[in-house]
């Protein structure tokens, strides 16, 4: 049984359509595949509807952009209610910071002699919910700027690059919360990827799992195989479940191919449970694992 908990389409940063990215993953072979876009769940109906078109199961999913003790944390929420009102807000929220965020990123752009309009960024994002600096990047490579993703973020739009500027996050702890109150369950996206582990060590995941995470991704790209060994290890300390994923984006993201990492079954039905029980405890009405 092959399980990727992570993913992304066109709708938030990947470039291919939810149809598209559920076609392909159960031509890579998978048997499970979770749709997760930055901060939104508006492609879950057409992934759902294609994913009962192949035979695929289908868990729905978000990464949501939250911050901790100063430290950007990407949280993967599955299966939560997504009509529920403090959750919409909260991720309304990131998506207005998205969003205001270009113009910034823009002028910066144009003071470095790289000069883009809005036009050429909704051009390149196409029907997104949020646009973002994958799309700011996308239009760089359109007018010749760069050659690809990977550069404009290397020399322009990574942190502490000419045309790196910041943005709204939800606070980390509260949207663990929020999440669980809408029935969902949560899982920190890779952890120790993009910076050395700070607020998500070992102490501060298990504040976080008193506050009710669920588990951590450990097997992911950007983690090498002593980080892996060693989150593997902290998971186990703190009953936490332990998943692995592409975090693919399609042509948007190299090195990130549907199935490169995958979930263990076991791990994968221990989620599966905590959401069933986040779920009757929250009482609402939340999705379900589309199962063909």
């Amino acid at each position: 049984m092959r399980i990727d908990l992570h993913t992304h389409s066109s709708v938030s940063d990947g470039t291919a359509t939810p149809r598209e990215l559920v076609t392909a993953a159960q031509g890579a072979g998978l048997d499970v595949v979770a749709i997760t876009d930055h901060d939104t769940s508006e492609g879950w109906g057409e992934a759902a509807e294609t994913a009962a078109d192949v035979g695929i199961t289908l868990v729905r999913g978000m990464e949501i952009s939250t911050r901790h003790r100063g430290q950007s944390v990407h949280l993967l929420a599955y299966l939560p209610d997504p009509t529920y009102g403090p959750l919409m807000e909260g991720l309304q929220r990131i998506l207005d910071g998205r969003n205001a965020r270009v113009p910034a990123i823009l002028e910066r752009l144009r003071e470095v002699g790289m000069p883009l309009d809005i036009e050429d960024v909704h051009r390149a994002a196409g029907a997104t919910a949020a646009y973002g600096r994958p799309h700011v990047a996308d239009a760089l490579v359109a007018k010749g700027f760069v050659r690809d993703r990977d550069q404009a973020f290397a020399e322009l739009l990574g942190n502490g690059r000419p045309a790196y500027v910041d943005r709204y996050a939800e606070p980390l702890t509260p949207m663990i919360r929020m999440v669980g109150e809408a029935g969902g369950v949560t899982v920190i996206a890779h952890p120790w990827g993009r910076h050395e582990p700070g607020a998500v060590g070992e102490e501060g995941l298990a504040a976080l799992a008193e506050a009710g995470l669920a588990g951590i991704e450990v097997d992911h790209e950007d983690h090498d195989a002593a980080t892996r060994e060693e989150l593997r290890a902290i998971a186990r300390n703190l009953g936490l479940v332990a998943t692995g994923s592409s975090d693919h984006h399609g042509l948007g993201k190299t090195g990130h191919d549907l199935g490169c990492n995958t979930t263990d079954p076991d791990e994968y039905h221990r989620l599966l449970e905590l959401a069933k029980e986040a779920a009757a405890g929250s009482g609402r009405v939340t999705p379900e694992v589309l199962v063909p």
